[in-house]
């Protein structure tokens, strides 16, 4: 059974940026809830309740009920938009979801297992391909999120969407293949030089501290002995 949270929200009479502008004003953010063939909602809702679901996580996945007044709506929240400057919530889109109808949901994907995986022992590299899978699900069976167990990969070892559990009753996006979630990577080699690579480089290196001859074989004099030369005769 999916997990519900429930929102709370106040209804708007008008809409328009005039509006949404006011209601910012008073301290609450616009809303809006649409779909399911029938005519889109306008709420405020608190920025805290909002900040709290998005700091959250998954909050593309999880099902809301969105209290206004003494009514409830089933809805997912598809869109949240930001102050470009400040990073405040400033609008929210919900849509309404209809018994029976599914919806396409992002579902993020929890790792496991990486701490006994023989691959990353060895030094191999997660490297992860999707955090989420776009999927088609019913709205009442929604998962939280799927799970994707690393213990047993080696490197060159890939998870794939038929290895995640918490995938019943779900039809991912993409329907040709069996994609690939997550592998093991190798290490990063770094090349090593040769015996004989060593000796002919400290060969050329100069010896530390020695000066380079000046061109035509003649030592270059010091400042110091420059300073004290006689001047030549006019």
């Amino acid at each position: 059974m999916a997990i519900i949270t429930t929102i709370e929200a106040a209804a708007r009479e008008r809409a328009g940026k005039g509006a949404a502008r006011a209601t910012r004003r008073q301290g609450q953010i616009p809303g809006v809830i649409y779909g399911a063939k029938s005519e889109p909602a306008l709420i405020a809702l608190d920025p805290r309740n909002v900040m709290r679901e998005v700091i959250r996580g998954g909050w593309r996945s999880r099902l809301f009920e969105v209290r206004v007044g003494g009514q409830t709506t089933r809805a997912l929240m598809r869109d949240v938009q930001f102050h470009p400057v400040t990073d405040v919530p400033e609008h929210v889109d919900f849509q309404r979801l209809a018994p029976g109808e599914k919806v396409r949901v992002a579902i993020g994907v929890h790792f496991k297992g990486d701490g006994v995986s023989p691959g990353i022992k060895r030094g191999g590299v997660l490297n992860i391909v999707r955090h989420s899978v776009d999927c088609y699900v019913d709205p009442e069976h929604v998962p939280e999120f799927f799970e994707a167990d690393l213990g047993a990969l080696d490197i060159n070892d890939a998870v794939r969407f038929s290895n995640l559990t918490g995938t019943e009753g779900v039809r991912p996006t993409i329907t040709d293949r069996d994609f690939v979630i997550a592998t093991v990577a190798p290490p990063t080699k770094i090349t090593e030089p040769t015996a004989e690579q060593a000796a002919a480089a400290g060969a050329a290196a100069p010896a530390a501290g020695a000066a380079a001859p000046a061109a035509g074989g003649a030592k270059a004099a010091s400042p110091a002995a420059a300073a004290k030369a006689p001047a030549g005769k006019k």
